[in-house]
């Protein structure tokens, strides 16, 4: 086969696995696409997989970098992850099981999966680590209920599933809204957890930049119903203060590692006020990155997060 059949071939599989693996991108992910999007003038992302390559290359680097960062992850695992479910205050909650040693806790971001928002991690951290991963009501393999999202619901939702697996004094990592789960579960759980780590975390809507939440105000709608339209109105009006504020931060025993990116969604004013309120905090702020800590940086975070996980009390 010559040269240029073999590069042809792969293109024609990268592209193919691109496509099919647009439509199963997570929420979290649809959204840093539709950001990007609108800087590009493309105003509907579901056109996005037909426009991509003549309009705006940087998105397609951002799906592509998506889609091989799941196949690099499935290519090189080393065990095998198990999905189990439990029912937790009448429903059911699936989550990922992998590896053996100290219980290290992962918390995905909005609208996407343990599995998916920790692609780069769980890997790394299974070597040494039994971790889990549970998917929040209506996100990642996990089946929605009736009614709204809220932080409070999912923080007990994962409170009572480590309770159900007889875990406590955990490691947990948190992104973005998983980030304020952690918190929460800090506040009102603090027998369960050792350390936390979290990253790209806002305790009140207004810790967005202003023009994300502007965004969020035009999407609102009277009753949503689909889980896009819950977690919009979730982002919008949370947390609460009830749910988190820098008093309930102080009262925050344990370890925190907070991780923002300089060109973070949230703004680092308001990182800055969580890691403040903190008793116990370190604060590591990455440069030249934006939300996406986790899979943009993992080279650079995974190392920061052992030694933290590991150090000396």
């Amino acid at each position: 086969m010559s040269p240029l059949r073999i590069v042809v071939e792969i293109f024609a599989w990268i592209t193919g696995v691109w496509a099919s693996s647009f439509e199963s991108l997570r929420e979290h992910d649809r959204r840093r696409i539709q950001v990007m999007a609108a800087m590009c003038r493309i105003r509907n992302p579901q056109r996005l997989r037909y426009s991509l390559l003549g309009r705006c290359p940087t998105l397609v680097l951002l799906v592509l970098s998506l889609t091989c960062a799941r196949a690099d992850t499935v290519g090189g695992a080393t065990q095998v992850t198990q999905w189990n479910r439990a029912t937790i205050h009448g429903h059911r909650i699936y989550y990922a099981a992998r590896g053996s040693g100290p219980t290290l806790v992962f918390l995905h971001g909005g609208g996407d999966s343990g599995e998916h928002s920790f692609a780069r991690q769980i890997d790394v951290f299974s070597e040494h680590h039994h971790i889990v991963a549970p998917d929040q009501v209506g996100q990642g393999r996990t089946p929605d209920v009736p009614g709204p999202l809220s932080y409070t619901a999912m923080m007990e939702d994962t409170a009572q599933l480590l309770k159900v697996l007889k875990l406590k004094n955990v490691d947990v990592v948190g992104f973005s809204d998983g980030g304020i789960l952690a918190l929460m579960l800090g506040v009102r759980h603090p027998e369960l957890v050792r350390r936390l780590v979290i990253s790209g975390v806002n305790i009140a809507p207004e810790g967005l930049r202003p023009e994300d939440l502007e965004e969020l105000r035009a999407t609102q709608i009277p009753k949503p119903k689909t889980i896009d339209e819950k977690l919009a109105r979730l982002w919008f009006t949370s947390p609460t203060e009830a749910e988190l504020n820098l008093g309930l931060l102080a009262r925050i025993s344990q370890p925190v590692l907070v991780i923002s990116g300089d060109r973070d969604a949230i703004t680092l004013e308001h990182t800055l006020k969580i890691f403040h309120a903190l008793p116990d905090a370190q604060l590591c702020v990455l440069p030249g990155t934006d939300h996406a800590t986790f899979s943009g940086r993992s080279e650079w975070l995974n190392p920061i997060i052992d030694a933290f996980l590991n150090r000396a009390t």
